[in-house]
């Protein structure tokens, strides 16, 4: 079965019965490892901690150098003078560059500092240690289902990020 033939979800419809609960366990369990990882990484920081959006904005310019701050408020579902605040934050905090557009003097262009690149390194480094001590503990069956699941979880987010840009 290809992408175009896959059956397009109709919220009408009742879900299969394996789904009753499984969406919001897969929801919780995502969201409990998510919160427990940025609590144990942040017991690790010494510098002024960084909010969530602070860091999804660090990580969309890490990704995307030169990016807009229109087009950075699109991707992160955040109002543009929401991002326009952050930028002033990161910029003030020695994170960000912001450079004016040669193709449109009102527009601003995003550049990571070589702070924000070691700050980002950092806590990727630290992330992938604390994940990597917690997941040899599992035992293989375990490690080959969560490795299994990751392609999965990741066509589930970009179904997610699709069907927001599509509102």
């Amino acid at each position: 079965m290809t992408n175009t033939d896959t059956p397009r979800y109709d919220p009408a419809a009742p879900p299969p019965a394996e789904l009753d609960a499984f969406p919001d366990e897969l929801a919780d369990a995502l969201v409990g490892v998510h919160r427990l990882i940025r609590r144990r990484l942040r017991g690790q920081v010494v510098q002024p901690r960084l909010r969530g959006a602070e860091v999804e904005l660090l990580r969309l310019v890490e990704s995307r150098p030169g990016i807009g701050i229109s087009e950075a408020a699109r991707e992160l579902f955040l109002a543009g003078n929401s991002v326009s605040t952050l930028v002033n934050q990161l910029s003030r905090d020695g994170y960000l560059i912001r450079e004016t557009d040669p193709a449109d003097r009102r527009a601003a262009r995003l550049a990571l500092t070589p702070a924000a690149e070691e700050r980002l390194g950092d806590w990727r480094r630290r992330r992938a240690e604390l994940v990597r001590h917690q997941v040899v503990r599992l035992d293989e069956a375990d490690r080959e289902a969560l490795r299994a699941a990751v392609p999965a979880l990741r066509r589930l987010a970009a179904q997610l990020h699709e069907e927001a840009e599509e509102s």
